[in-house]
């Protein structure tokens, strides 16, 4: 369940209130303003029907889809509800990663060996990788949710004034789902934000990316542990997974680094990143021309990883950074490697009110444009360096009290 201009979804379907949590990951680091719904839903439906034939869309599968579909006050509700996250990696991707999930994720590696070989072979994604994703958003497929119908709740969002085009969109492609023969309007019961599956795919990349990997003539992750999995390979593959290549290494960080240069948008050689000291926590880190970027999800005091050019597939499945790095991190671990470790000192989390109150002496200071909705998202982590690096602090883009007394005192 996440939002993005081209894909809202993942990190759905876990456990209990950890689907909360996802949802509250999900969220943009700048809240969509409120908006008000005007109109008629059934007006609005029948518009949208002549759309779809249009749009070249057997009226036969428009009928059948659509017909009888009715307005869901209680999709609006939770769309409403989400709240703020504010747990930090450590906590977050120990509470996902640890326990049952992981050594349930060594079974399924194990017991499902041939078909991740054969989607290996096929996509150029390991199987960790894979198996990852698959329990973190469903727990390999245990987790069914709170039942929505897909095609109800996403025709209510598209309605929505909040998120209509994007929803718009999805509800055209579950129209050309049930088109293309793969799923009955029925059979299309998901989570409430119109996720489908094991892996959890909007309408429009089970449409687009959707592999009929049993060869039975239909894409089926419902009911298909083989469409599903091969399907999330394929929709990494899409995003721009490169066969053989890696895509996170937990690191250890020196206390001196130009720690400008860290953040997903910034690459540097990793022969770069040797040379300022950095060093791999397990293993080698070789001094290469490979491309990385140093992820601190809790600066630089927390713990560090290179993430390589696959980790942008990982983005593109979901942008926020905590649950994307704790996906791939997730994999390393099913690939083999040691439990993350907490990093060089204790770092203080700070609370949904917090955030606020830094948000909003950034934007007075006019390093952030938006508003104070208490998220650490890709705008403020974007802020925080642009005011570490006025204030003369290690420019790490996490946020601390010393950096909000300075903003408080304006020096």
């Amino acid at each position: 369940m996440r939002e993005r201009q081209t894909n809202w979804r993942r990190a759905a379907a876990m456990t209990g209130a950890v689907l909360l949590v996802a949802t509250m990951l999900a969220r943009p680091a700048d809240a969509a303003p409120a908006c008000q719904t005007t109109g008629n839903f059934d007006r609005w439906l029948e518009a949208f029907k002549q759309d779809a034939v249009s749009q070249g869309i057997p009226s036969a599968a428009v009928t059948k889809a659509l017909d009888g579909v009715t307005f869901d006050p209680d999709v609006i509700k939770r769309d409403r509800a989400q709240g703020v996250f504010t747990q930090g990696f450590i906590q977050f991707a120990e509470r996902m990663t640890g326990g049952g999930r992981y050594q349930n994720g060594l079974k399924q590696l194990k017991s499902n060996a041939d078909l991740l070989a054969r989607i290996e072979q096929r996509f150029g994604v390991p199987p960790a990788v894979v198996v990852a994703l698959w329990g973190l958003e469903s727990d390999y497929g245990a987790y069914k949710g709170t039942p929505f119908q897909i095609i109800r709740s996403v025709a209510t969002l598209a309605y929505d004034c909040r998120r209509s085009e994007f929803f718009r969109k999805q509800l055209m492609d579950a129209v050309r789902i049930v088109a293309r023969g793969d799923l009955r309007p029925d059979e299309m019961i998901g989570n409430w934000a119109g996720e489908l599956g094991p892996t959890q795919f909007t309408p429009t990349d089970y449409f687009n990316s959707g592999v009929d990997f049993d060869g039975d003539g239909r894409v089926n992750m419902l009911r298909s542990t083989q469409d599903a999995l091969a399907s999330a390979a394929n929709l990494l593959k899409h995003y721009g997974w490169q066969a053989g290549q890696p895509w996170l290494q937990e690191v250890k960080v020196p206390q001196k680094l130009p720690w400008e240069q860290s953040g997903i948008d910034i690459q540097q050689p990793r022969s770069q990143w040797v040379r300022w000291g950095v060093v791999a926590a397990h293993g080698t880190l070789p001094s290469d021309e490979l491309p990385a970027s140093l992820i601190l999800p809790l600066g630089r005091n927390g713990p560090a990883f290179l993430a390589y050019p696959n980790f942008k597939s990982y983005l593109e499945w979901n942008n926020a950074i905590v649950y994307s790095t704790t996906a791939a991190y997730f994999a390393t671990r099913l690939a083999g490697a040691p439990p993350v470790g907490h990093g060089n000192a204790p770092v203080e989390v700070p609370t949904a009110q917090q955030m606020q109150e830094l948000q909003r002496l950034l934007i007075a200071q006019k390093f952030l444009v938006g508003e104070a909705d208490g998220r650490l998202g890709t705008m403020t982590r974007a802020a925080v360096k642009k005011a570490q690096i006025k204030f003369g602090l290690p420019a790490d883009s996490y946020p601390t009290p010393d950096l909000t007394e300075r903003l408080r005192a304006g020096r």
